[in-house]
């Protein structure tokens, strides 16, 4: 069986989103959908972390998808600070839920800026069961929206992270752990800095053991 990616394009609100999609042949496969870095510093979906990302999920038997907010790559308009991406975010979830309605799970990832609004777009989607969030910036974004979060996940970071203070993600950490029913695990990646320069594969094997630890709970 050919793990055949496909380059596509998904109706979005500014036009048309360029995306990348990977459809697992099991009917009932966990879907995924992996968001970008920020656009005006050079992020896309073509990024190393969130290709990464893709293919760990991938590789754990989910169908996939990765997008292009708008007016980065082929992806029509142009930066909306925030609010435009988390909306086409929207319109990419729910692209991937009809190709895969009668999916077991709904996951949402992203890197970075990217994290950011995935959590904001799991706050207002209630089937997303699981995230995982890279390099947050706590620091940068306010996100005391997420009380109480709605889902449990994971949220990774570089030790040596150059664009957030520790005691930011120690503050979003007690936040977090203090909310009942859920779990949110916080990992730290040893040497890494902020993009995972030269530990990409600590990465991956960070993602590729909690997506397989909860996962395997459906």
């Amino acid at each position: 069986m050919e793990n055949k990616i496909l380059e596509i394009f998904i109706p979005g609100p500014a036009g048309r989103l360029e995306a990348k999609y990977f459809k697992n042949h099991k009917v009932t496969s966990p879907i995924a959908l992996v968001l970008q870095p920020h656009p005006q510093y050079g992020g896309t979906m073509n990024n190393k972390v969130v290709v990464d990302t893709f293919h760990t999920f991938m590789d754990n038997g989910f169908s996939v998808c990765r997008v292009n907010f708008r007016g980065v790559g082929k992806s029509d308009g142009e930066f909306d600070n925030g609010q435009g991406e988390l909306a086409d975010a929207a319109a990419a979830l729910d692209w991937l839920e009809r190709e895969n309605f009668d999916n077991s799970q709904c996951w949402v990832a992203g890197f970075s800026f990217g994290s950011l609004i995935s959590m904001q777009l799991l706050m207002r989607r209630p089937e997303i069961n699981r995230f995982i969030s890279i390099s947050p910036q706590p620091n940068v974004y306010d996100f005391s929206f997420l009380s109480p979060c709605p889902a449990s996940g994971l949220m990774v970071y570089g030790k040596k992270d150059e664009l957030v203070p520790k005691e930011h993600i120690n503050e979003l950490d007690k936040r977090l752990s203090s909310q009942k029913g859920i779990k949110v695990e916080f990992e730290t990646v040893p040497d890494a800095n902020h993009f995972f320069t030269k530990s990409e594969d600590n990465l991956k094997k960070v993602l590729d053991k909690y997506i397989k630890k909860e996962s395997a709970l459906y």
